[in-house]
C-alpha cells in the first residue's frame, strides 16, 4: 500500500511536471514568437525605407519634368492684345508676311510640335497626385512600424533588466552560505540590453575577486550551484534534479551544499544523486540501486524518518 501510494505520488508529481514542462515551452514559443514578430518588423521597415526612397526619386523626376512642361507651355503662348501693343508704329503687311516666312521656316526646321504635351501633362499631373497619395501611406506605415519597433524594445529591456537584476540579487544573498562567506555578481559585458552578455563575477572567502574561468573546479561548481537556485528562487519548478553536484567538493563544502538544499526543499522538491555520505545523511528518502547476482539490478528504497524511528525503538 505504501508503495502505490508513492506511485501515486510520482504520477501526480510527472503530471505536475508535464504540465509545468508546457508552459516553459508556451514561454519559450511565446518569446520566439515576439522575436520572430521584431526581426520580420525590421524587415519590413527595411523594405519601407527603400520603397519610400524609390518614390521620392520618381517624386523628384516627375516635380522638374512638370516644371520644364510648365515653361514650354508658357514659351509658346500668345496674347494677341500684347502683340498689337508691341508693333511699332510703321509696321508693313510685306515685312510681317516676310518675317512670317522666315519663323515658318525656322518652326519647320525645328521640326513638328507636340501637340500631345498638354494631355501628358494632365497624365503625369494625375500620376504625381497618386505617387504622393502612395507616398503618405508608406511614410505612415513606417512610423507605425518604427513605434511597434521601439515599443518590443522597450519590453524586451524592460523585463531583461528586471530578470537580471532579480537574479543578481538573489546571487549575491546564495553565494555567501554556500561558500561561508564571499560575495558574487553578475556583470553585463555590454550597454545595449538587447546584444549584451553576462559576466559572472566571484571571490570566495580569501581570494581575491575574479572571473568564474579562473576558479577551481568546486568552485565552480558552488558558483554555479549558486546561480541556478538564484533562478529557481526567481520562477520556481516543482521540483529541481542534481546529478552528483557534490562529486567535486570536499567534506566542508558539501555540508554547506547539503544544508543549502535542506533549506530549500521547503519550497522545491529535490532529487539529487550522490555518493556522498554528508548528502545521503541530509535527505529525507533514500533510493539505491544494488546488484545481488551479475546483470541483475535492484531497487532499495529507505525512509530516513523510518529507518531512525525503527532504530530508536
Amino acid at each position: 500500500m505504501k508503495l502505490e501510494e508513492l506511485l501515486d505520488r510520482r504520477l501526480a508529481v510527472e503530471e505536475e511536471l508535464k504540465q509545468a514542462r508546457l508552459a516553459l515551452e508556451d514561454a519559450d514559443r511565446d518569446l520566439r514568437d515576439a522575436e520572430r514578430r521584431r526581426s520580420q518588423a525590421e524587415q519590413q521597415a527595411q523594405l519601407l525605407r527603400g520603397q519610400l526612397e524609390q518614390q521620392r526619386m520618381e517624386w523628384q523626376a516627375l516635380t522638374v519634368r512638370r516644371k520644364a512642361l510648365q515653361e514650354q507651355l508658357q514659351q509658346d503662348g500668345f496674347d494677341l492684345h500684347g502683340v498689337l501693343a508691341t508693333l511699332p508704329e510703321h509696321a508693313s503687311e510685306t515685312e510681317w508676311e516676310a518675317e512670317l516666312e522666315r519663323l515658318a521656316a525656322r518652326i519647320q526646321r525645328l521640326g513638328p510640335i507636340n501637340l500631345a504635351a498638354i494631355d501628358e501633362y494632365q497624365q503625369q499631373s494625375e500620376r504625381k497626385r497618386y505617387l504622393d497619395a502612395q507616398n503618405e501611406d508608406l511614410v505612415e506605415a513606417l512610423d507605425t512600424l518604427e513605434n511597434v519597433i521601439r515599443k518590443i524594445d522597450k519590453e524586451t529591456r524592460n523585463r531583461f533588466k528586471e530578470t537580471f537584476d532579480q537574479i543578481n540579487a538573489g546571487l549575491q544573498a546564495l553565494f555567501p552560505k554556500v561558500f561561508g562567506g564571499g560575495n558574487a555578481y553578475l556583470e553585463l559585458t555590454g550597454e545595449d540590453l538587447l546584444d549584451t552578455g553576462v559576466a559572472i563575477m566571484a571571490r570566495p572567502p580569501g581570494k581575491k575577486n575574479s572571473t568564474i574561468h579562473l576558479l577551481s573546479g568546486g568552485e565552480k561548481a558552488l558558483t554555479a550551484l549558486a546561480l541556478v537556485f538564484a533562478i529557481f528562487q526567481l520562477n520556481p519548478a516543482p521540483f529541481c534534479m542534481l546529478d552528483e553536484v557534490d562529486a567535486p567538493l570536499d567534506d566542508a563544502n558539501v555540508g554547506r551544499y547539503a544544508r543549502l538544499v535542506k533549506e530549500m526543499s521547503e519550497k522545491v522538491q529535490f532529487i539529487y544523486i550522490t555518493h556522498n555520505k554528508i548528502a545521503m545523511e541530509m535527505a529525507d528518502q533514500l533510493m539505491g540501486v544494488t546488484m545481488h547476482e551479475p546483470g541483475c539490478s535492484r531497487l532499495v528504497a529507505v525512509d530516513v524518518e523510518e529507518a531512525v524511528a525503527l532504530a530508536e525503538a
